[in-house]
């Protein structure tokens, strides 16, 4: 299939983008990346009159760390691969560093943006799960504001997030790696590549656990715990398979979905810890 008609304008600066933004709301998208928007152009499960093309808006493609605050803040055209090649990215945010390489392949994630990821809100997706799972925020700019939402506010459910038609996810903020904290990402796919079935992040330290579980729920799911251990943290992981309220699908059932939140938040905590 082909999109519906629609005006492509480019913008050059981020106040094109919300001049845009703020005269066509809900009949604009954004574009960035495109990886994600333009299969759902194709299928014509959005048709909008607007397309506000980002990619080349020079101030908007930007990696850096904000020391003070303590995160690394991924501005909204800089792509998946530059965030993933930063030599200090594991340093950095080590999470980030273990869950690029799920993502798809290298030519969607050249291509592909953080933000556009963010804003995609796929409850599969890695980067969803990562900024959830750390506790990160979105930042939003429209034409008359700024504001930050956590992400655990940003997502509201399958592809639906607060967001509003006028606004811009300018950049994401990642929680830089903090002492005495430990982390790790793995996720369940029917091949290398595809979206997660389950995927599951942990960031341990000596006194505590936190869990984050995506491809179940219609969002991110993240789940905090003193440091269990044996039986109790089965017992916990077990209650939180059942909190999520899996259903059956074309891929797998609802039964075999809670086994593998058993199995791979069992993983994740233990590599961690």
């Amino acid at each position: 299939m082909k999109p519906a008609p629609f005006d492509y304008l480019r913008a050059l600066t981020a106040q094109d983008a919300l001049d845009a933004l703020a005269q066509t709301g809900d009949d604009a998208r954004v574009l960035a990346g495109g990886q994600s928007l333009m299969a759902v152009l194709n299928m014509r499960l959005a048709q909008p009159r607007v397309l506000v093309d980002i990619s080349r808006t020079a101030e908007l493609d930007a990696v850096r760390v904000d020391e003070k605050a303590g995160q690394l803040v991924v501005s909204a055209a800089a792509t998946q691969g530059s965030v993933e090649w930063r030599p200090t990215l594991r340093d950095e945010v080590p999470m980030l560093a273990m869950a690029f390489p799920h993502i798809s392949h290298f030519q969607i994630r050249n291509r592909g943006t953080v933000c556009g990821s963010i804003a995609h809100a796929d409850p599969s997706a890695e980067l969803p799960l990562v900024l959830a799972a750390l506790g990160g925020d979105v930042m939003l700019r429209s034409k008359k504001k700024r504001r930050t939402l956590a992400a655990q506010d940003f997502f509201q459910g399958m592809l639906m997030t607060a967001r509003e038609p006028d606004e811009l996810v300018e950049a994401v903020r990642f929680p830089l790696r903090k002492p005495g904290e430990r982390y790790a990402f793995t996720e369940f796919s029917a091949r290398h590549g595809d979206f997660a079935i389950v995927a599951c992040a942990a960031v341990v330290t000596d006194e505590s656990i936190r869990i984050a579980v995506g491809g179940v729920a219609d969002r991110p799911v993240v789940q905090s715990w003193p440091r269990l251990t044996g039986d109790d943290l089965r017992g916990a992981l077990n209650d939180l398979s059942w909190q999520l309220n899996a259903q059956d699908d074309a891929h797998i059932s609802a039964k075999y979905r809670r086994n593998l939140v058993r199995q791979l938040g069992w993983r994740v905590i233990e590599e961690a810890t």
